[in-house]
């Protein structure tokens, strides 16, 4: 049972990221100190001007400035640049690659890395006689990585400086509709009630086992707690629903402890929208 302890294991890391969470938005840092709600404004102008800008030097800007910002939150930049760059590897570079070939994009051809015969036409579709990276194929996987890293730096930034509650608190000012917020609540808390829960049964299991089980036994055994899990959700929906129905459960979020701006929300708030400005003009 390697692979489900493996499996198991990751699940720990997300409870454990959960709560790792509330303790980074918990440090004196400077995005920390901020109002929830200049932040998510934040998050949303600069997440526009990513994906507006066609060139490559602002965004290289921008993850700089991101960078600034992390370290003035005080952040662990190692462990937030690893799941940034993994994040954007995976779905910035690798998913952007084929548009480098001159297969896809036409262009100046700086890598040749395969001779053809002569050239072949399939239906809509031109090969080449001569297939490389071109400079305006790379142009774009560079800008589209840059793009994808820069949107997760900063999703992560506000993740790792802002508690879940002030986040949702923050909404409010989108004009999110309160049953889109409500789902969003329930799903966060749930993860971690799920995770915890298959954990536990997979403890239960193994503390039970004198020796090691084979492939098919452990598959008929995930098939089970599969089934058991899609049950135990719908009971635990329907109990969660009927204890916020004895609650005096209503279809509207009343949300409370917004906390009045200071000096240092205003100041902020107007700095980061003055730079947000200047890479939009650059």
């Amino acid at each position: 049972m390697s692979f489900i302890d493996n499996g198991i294991s990751h699940l720990g890391k997300v409870i454990r990221t959960g709560y790792i969470q509330w303790e980074l938005a918990s440090k004196d840092g400077f995005f920390q100190r901020l109002d929830a709600r200049i932040k998510v404004l934040f998050l949303v102008f600069f997440i526009i001007i990513v994906s507006l800008k066609r060139e490559i030097v602002p965004e290289i800007g921008i993850a700089f400035f991101i960078f600034v910002l992390a370290v003035l939150s005080r952040l662990n930049l190692f462990s937030f640049y690893k799941k940034v760059l993994s994040l954007g590897f995976i779905f910035g570079f690798l998913i952007a690659l084929p548009a480098a070939f001159n297969v896809i994009t036409k262009g100046e051809i700086i890598l040749p890395l395969l001779h053809l015969s002569k050239s072949y036409d399939f239906w809509i579709y031109h090969v080449p006689q001569t297939i490389g990276i071109t400079r305006e194929g790379i142009s774009g996987v560079i800008m589209l990585t840059l793009r994808v890293v820069n949107s997760i730096s900063l999703s992560f930034l506000i993740l790792y400086t802002t508690s879940f509650s002030d986040i949702i608190r923050a909404f409010r000012i989108l004009k999110v509709p309160d049953a889109v917020l409500m789902i969003i609540t329930l799903t966060y808390k749930y993860i971690f009630i799920f995770a915890k829960t298959v954990e536990d049964m997979h403890l239960a299991k193994k503390s039970r086992m004198t020796g090691g089980i084979s492939n098919t036994e452990a598959r008929r055994w995930i098939a089970g707690r599969i089934a058991f899990m899609f049950k135990k959700t719908q009971q635990r929906c329907e109990e969660v629903f009927k204890a916020m129905l004895g609650r005096g459960f209503s279809d509207t979020i009343k949300l409370y402890g917004f906390r009045k701006m200071n000096n240092l929300d205003r100041a902020a708030g107007f700095s980061l929208f003055f730079v947000g400005v200047l890479f939009l003009c650059i």
